[in-house]
Order: C-alpha cells, then sequence, then structure tokens
C-alpha cells in the first residue's frame, strides 16, 4: 500500500519543527501508553525509513516520525503536549459552547479544529517561554552586574586600606620629624624643652633669699 508521506509534513507548517504535533505525527490519540507509542513508531518506520524506500521524501518523513516518537517517550515532553492538547479541547468546547455529552465532539471537523487549535496553544506557549526565559536572563544579568559591582568596591577597599598600611611608617616618621621641630622652637635652640631667662633669674632670686634666712641668727 503507498504511503501518504503528507502525513509527516502537514503538522508542522505553523509551530517550529520540535513542537510538531506528535501524537498525529504517530497517528495516535492523547494518553496511550508508552509500549503502543513504540509499537506505533515501529510500523510507520518500517514503511518509510530511508533503507526500505527509494522515496525523496522518506529521510526528512522519517527524521520527523523519529523526534514525534522521541518527544512521547520523554516524560517532559509528553506532559507538555497533553497539557497543549487538554487545553486546546477545552478552548474550542467554550468557544462553541459545547459540553462533554456533544455529538460534534465525535466529528471529524471537530477534530481537525481541535488539532488546529492544539498548535495555536502550542505557539502561545512557546512564545510565553521565550518571555519568562528572556525576563529571567535579564534579571540574572542585572545580579551579575551588581555582584561585579560590589566586588569592584571590595577591591577597591582592599586596595585602599592596603596602601593606608604600607605608608603607615612614613606617616609615624613624619609625625616624630614635626614634634622634634616644635620643641626646637620652644627651646630657642638651648635644648629641647629648656627653661626660659625669666624662669632662670626668678629660681636665682629664690636661691639667694633661702641663703640669706639661713643666715640669719635669732633675736636674744
Amino acid at each position: 500500500m503507498p504511503v501518504d508521506y503528507r502525513i509527516y509534513f502537514r503538522h508542522a507548517d505553523y509551530v517550529p519543527r520540535r513542537m510538531v504535533v506528535s501524537y498525529a505525527v504517530l497517528d495516535l490519540q492523547p494518553g496511550v501508553p508508552v509500549s503502543d507509542i513504540k509499537l506505533q513508531y515501529r510500523k510507520k518506520s518500517l514503511l518509510i525509513h530511508p533503507d526500505k524506500t527509494s522515496n525523496p521524501q522518506a529521510p526528512e518523513a522519517f527524521d520527523r516520525l523519529r523526534k514525534a516518537q522521541t518527544s512521547l517517550t520523554e516524560d517532559k515532553e509528553r506532559e507538555r503536549l497533553d497539557e497543549a492538547i487538554a487545553d486546546a479541547r477545552h478552548l474550542l468546547m467554550r468557544e462553541k459552547k459545547l459540553t462533554v455529552d456533544s455529538e460534534d465532539l465525535r466529528t471529524d471537523a471537530f477534530k481537525r479544529e481541535w488539532r488546529e487549535k492544539t498548535k495555536m496553544v502550542l505557539i502561545d506557549n512557546e512564545a510565553r517561554r521565550r518571555r519568562q526565559m528572556k525576563a529571567q536572563l535579564a534579571e540574572e544579568g542585572r545580579q551579575q552586574r551588581k555582584q561585579e559591582e560590589e566586588d569592584e568596591n571590595r577591591k577597591r577597599k582592599r586596595e585602599h586600606e592596603s596602601q593606608w598600611e604600607e605608608t603607615r611608617d612614613n606617616r609615624i616618621s613624619s609625625w616624630r620629624d614635626f614634634k622634634k621641630g616644635v620643641g626646637k622652637v620652644g627651646g630657642g635652640g638651648g635644648g629641647g624643652g629648656g627653661t626660659t631667662s625669666g624662669e632662670k633669674d626668678g629660681q636665682a632670686a629664690a636661691v639667694a633669699t633661702k641663703t640669706k634666712k639661713k643666715k640669719m641668727k635669732p633675736i636674744g
């Protein structure tokens, strides 16, 4: 039976390659167990594997089939797709004002719209994810710049403290020289901190008075 290779391409027209609706590529319904996914992959790969057919579209079709199988056997990727599919169904039912018992849910027309809605949900989710990542990167950049500024401030402070410590001996020596200079000026050059001439005269007069008192004899 000839293979319709269009099924491996038509679901990728509106979304990035990695966001292809994998269930549609494998012709499976959401929620099937992993064992069914692997079994369906083996069946289809035998039909479109480049080694099994000379069709020029086979290599790319097989690549899409392989990526679809990979995405559905990874828990996080399958969970992401299942959530998008469920959200798309809920949105479509709300738009059409359908209930879970509506016969329209079983029609091919609804299934086609559901599939298209799923693509739109995936696109919106991806756009939201990119915005969040952009905001996160911007915040990380801001935090990094803040950390670099703090590191630079700490570096400058350490350098200042190091320079201050290195010049400590010079400052002490300069202060001592200054104190010595003050002492010389106060001593008039007669030996640092010596007695002034006025003070010497006062001291000599006091000694003479004391000596005179000793020589005086008491009367009677």
